[in-house]
């Protein structure tokens, strides 16, 4: 394909999936966005838990992408949501797969105001509403607890004196933090089984603001859909809120705002959509899925000595980050209270 130039854009280069991710700038003047998919295995010197699988079950499967893009059934079913996939062409060879994507114009999530924040809640609840039957065969099952269990992270830094008395951990984080954050671990499998108990739908499960772009007509194109698959009502959701605050692109101190704009929209969405469950079983699937995160305040634990810190892959004052993610952490805490009192 003739190209000017190939710009290459943010993407987690641990991960065995994913060779590059570059906007192409065509001798034509058009863009497209080329992602290469490679096929199962890992990164030399990347961690082993961003290692791919060939199964189209596993939540890391190499491949889904290719699968996700040209899969007529997902793009009907998203129709009239809210939500829509990039247009596609997928090639393929021995070493993997080519994606050439739609460079979808309009307002990047890290641009969203509020009020897309909220078209993106309440066409996700729409979307949810009508989960495919039966399941895709590229669906992931089991993402929540295969992912979450694999992260890195010493869990016993949490009983640790010495990492909270690190000057970056104890100036940042609220001093109720520590307590919270054992009773999370304390019911870490019983919060898992939770979420895997509610009922299911197809989810995203990387819905967040970097995988997000509002076309000026309103619809919300959801982009990466490498994890896509089995998840709870509400999980997509309990996802995308924490995480626009963790990687920096929403600030903490109106996470509180975002979440009492976007929940009401997702149930309005359920509900617009023709889904028939308890508000009771949604709002769990948000708050319970705060389990996700358990393993990511011990490793910023572990991280909190070291020279630099990033926020998606790109630098960040380590005070300003270690303030907005403890802030997040502590959000998270008040999840876990809120679930472990809906399933009393």
């Amino acid at each position: 394909m003739p190209a000017e130039q190939r710009e290459t854009l943010r993407f987690n280069r641990n991960n065995a999936t994913t060779g590059t991710v570059e906007r192409v700038h065509a001798a034509d003047g058009t863009t497209r966005i080329h992602k290469r998919l490679r096929r199962t295995g890992t990164v030399p010197g990347a961690p082993a838990h961003w290692a791919s699988s060939n199964t189209p079950t596993d939540w890391n499967h190499w491949a889904r992408e290719a699968a996700v893009y040209t899969d007529p059934r997902l793009r009907a079913g998203l129709a009239g949501t809210g939500l829509d996939l990039p247009a596609a062409e997928v090639e393929r060879d021995e070493q993997g797969v080519d994606l050439w994507l739609e460079d979808v114009h309009g307002t990047a999530g890290a641009d969203f105001s509020l009020a897309d924040h909220v078209a993106t809640a309440t066409a996700l609840g729409r979307w949810q509403a009508r989960p495919l039957r039966p399941a895709p065969p590229w669906a992931s099952r089991g993402f929540l607890r295969a992912y979450s269990t694999s992260r890195p992270g010493n869990l016993a830094l949490v009983d640790d004196d010495a990492a909270w008395a690190r000057p970056l951990v104890r100036d940042t984080w609220p001093a109720h933090l520590r307590a919270g954050w054992q009773r999370l671990l304390a019911h870490r499998e019983h919060l898992l089984d939770v979420v895997e108990n509610l009922p299911r739908t197809l989810c995203h499960l990387d819905a967040w603001v970097a995988n997000a772009v509002r076309r000026p007509g309103g619809e919300v194109v959801l982009l990466d859909w490498a994890f896509a698959g089995d998840g709870a009502v509400g999980e997509d959701l309990g996802n995308y809120l924490p995480d626009a605050v963790f990687d920096l692109f929403w600030p903490a101190e109106r996470l509180a705002e975002l979440e009492a704009a976007c929940w009401p929209a997702y149930l309005d969405g359920l509900r617009a959509g023709g889904w028939e469950g308890s508000e009771r079983e949604a709002r769990l699937g948000v708050v319970a899925s705060c389990v996700k995160y358990a393993w990511l305040l011990p490793l910023l634990l572990a991280q909190a000595g070291d020279d630099e810190h990033h926020a998606y892959h790109r630098r960040a004052d380590a005070e300003h980050l270690y303030h907005q993610r403890g802030a997040a952490l502590s959000h998270l805490v008040g999840w876990c209270g809120e679930a472990l009192e809906l399933t009393r």
